[in-house]
């Protein structure tokens, strides 16, 4: 099993988490919008 071979930094720690985070934020919105376009194309072929 891998095993890291030091101690990170809380700092590197932290930095690795807002990376994540923020590009967990920005595929959010892309889905959001996504969804957001499909539901108004299918709105309007109903009318």
């Amino acid at each position: 099993m891998a095993v890291p071979k030091k101690r990170q930094s809380k700092t590197r720690k932290n930095l690795r988490k807002s990376q994540w985070k923020a590009q967990a934020s920005v595929q959010a919105k892309k889905a959001l919008a996504k969804a957001k376009t499909v539901l108004k194309s299918l709105l309007n072929k109903e009318n």
